[in-house]
């Protein structure tokens, strides 16, 4: 199932996504989708709302270097065990809205991921690759915009990682999903500069959920970013930029400058 938010002529909801392309619909889901889902009965064509962020998370957890090749490029080690660093909420944006570059960075680098999405009841000390798999709700696409240079000269990634508009996800939630071995694909402007696949992943999504759990009480609605694919490149005001996850679609954003 896909799940997604909208804005539309009476204000927002959360959707159930049908069909592809131009015959697209959603249906609106009676309160939240964390549950026995009912739908409203209310229903519009996909082109005649907006998606939005497809949840506002109580946290984003990231995970940096878990992919052998982005390490490489960057020459650093590939971690032992996941490499965690936090994201505000207010990085995320949804589809459509713009990733804005700011003034204090000369360099903001695209990073494109599989997002995990935490379902009810949550996570707290998961022991077992089962208990993990059951506290994921689902998967979506995120960009983990950086500002590169910032990040070097910090020697921490707070502020490189934390401005707003630095964590596009969406365009929604796809319930069932196998993501042992599906695509991570980064284009600007047309022009693919990532490509990746799941399975050359250091930690899987099942190991990450659990070790982020003894650390912290994952909330339903909290996302975990899982890593990005090598061939990180600088961002421009004017470009378009696109994450693609196999499976669940394509999440673009366009880029502008705050200066």
């Amino acid at each position: 199932m896909r799940i997604a938010r909208i804005a539309h002529a009476q204000g927002m909801s959360f959707v159930t996504v049908d069909g592809e392309g131009d015959g697209a619909t959603v249906s609106e889901i009676d309160g939240h989708p964390f549950g026995q889902i009912t739908l409203t009965g209310q229903r519009w064509a996909l082109a005649d709302v907006r998606l939005m962020s497809p949840l506002l998370p109580s946290k984003i957890v990231c995970v940096g270097r878990n992919y052998a090749a982005h390490a490489a490029e960057q020459q650093a080690e590939v971690p032992s065990e996941p490499l965690l660093f936090l994201k505000p909420s207010t990085t995320v944006i949804g589809p459509g809205d713009a990733i804005r570059i700011p003034p204090q960075s000369t360099r903001v680098d695209h990073e494109a991921e599989l997002a995990i999405v935490i379902g009810p009841p949550g996570a707290r000390r998961v022991t077992s690759p089962a208990e993990a798999e059951a506290a994921i709700f689902g998967y979506t696409c995120a960009n983990d915009v950086t500002a590169r240079d910032l990040q070097e000269r910090d020697n921490q990634w707070t502020r490189a990682k934390g401005f707003d508009s630095f964590c596009p996800i969406g365009p929604w939630i796809e319930t069932e999903l196998d993501v042992s071995d599906i695509e991570v694909r980064c284009e600007v402007n047309d022009s693919v500069r990532q490509l990746g696949r799941t399975k050359d992943m250091v930690f899987s999504p099942a190991t990450i959920v659990s070790y982020v759990s003894h650390i912290m009480t994952l909330l339903p609605g909290d996302v975990i970013l899982t890593g990005t694919p090598e061939g990180i490149e600088p961002l421009e005001p004017g470009d378009t930029v696109s994450v693609s996850v196999e499976g669940i679609g394509t999440l673009t954003n366009s880029v502008v400058s705050l200066v």
